[in-house]
């Protein structure tokens, strides 16, 4: 009897092993375990990132008197899929994103993250622009995807398709799936494809080497320098590739 217990035990796991896919929970819905509020020590403790009612969120409105504060994962990837939700506010002014294979300086301009990001800007009239990639790299700082000479993005750029919701239209959840593998980058939002695409010769150069980015590092969120920003993240799951 023992020994059928113990084969159907070793069963029912690998069958669910098999059913997650090796997805994996990043957030847990009551704590911010596995997350650190990291940014210059004046803005240490002004509260920005919290839990609130089973979701991350960056409430800075009213008060612009911050530099960069980013909520930024203990643990690093290098290649994976990672699918989360985020809730956005049309009272929001303020810019987030996405920040990936990234890692905290905390000499550099008193504390830079380096890495690439994945934009998410809720403010009107370019909320499109979310699901492109900007490299806050020091010495880059730039988008990246479109390759533009600096944060400016021209208007020619928006796409014929795109979907952007706020919290004030229905639940106003946007969906966002980035992978990667290798130097290859794939962003998706609200299931359409926004990027596909090799950044081969973008982040792999010899100044993403020095700052040990751009092929594995941190996940972050990021409240803008200055910002006031409302905005929450949800069911963050990511899978190893």
């Amino acid at each position: 009897m023992k020994k059928i217990i113990a084969i159907c035990t070793i069963v029912l796991c690998l069958t669910s092993c098999k059913q997650d896919g090796g997805w994996e929970q990043l957030f847990n819905g009551k704590d911010l375990t596995g997350w650190s509020v990291i940014c210059q020590p004046q803005d240490k403790d002004k509260g920005f990132w919290s839990v609130d009612d089973g979701t991350i969120l960056c409430n800075s409105l009213g008060n612009k008197n911050h530099d960069y504060v980013w909520l930024i994962s203990d643990r690093e990837f290098s290649d994976f899929e990672l699918r989360l939700k985020f809730q956005a506010y049309s009272d929001s002014p303020g810019n987030s994103g996405v920040q990936f294979r990234s890692r905290y300086d905390y000499v550099t301009k008193g504390g830079w993250l380096h890495g690439p990001q994945i934009d998410i800007n809720p403010p009107g009239p370019m909320p499109w622009r979310t699901g492109l990639i900007y490299d806050e790299t020091n010495g880059v700082n730039r988008w990246i995807y479109p390759s533009l000479p600096n944060w400016e993005m021209p208007k020619e750029y928006e796409p014929k398709e795109h979907i952007f919701k706020f919290a004030e239209n229905g639940d106003g959840w946007n969906e966002m799936t980035l992978i990667c593998k290798g130097m290859k980058i794939k962003t998706i939002v609200n299931g359409i494809v926004r990027a596909d695409w090799d950044a081969t010769g973008f982040l792999d150069t010899e100044l993403h080497k020095k700052n040990n980015v751009g092929s594995s590092g941190h996940f972050a969120f990021q409240l803008h320098s200055g910002d006031e920003l409302r905005i929450r993240y949800k069911d963050i799951m990511i899978k190893a590739l």
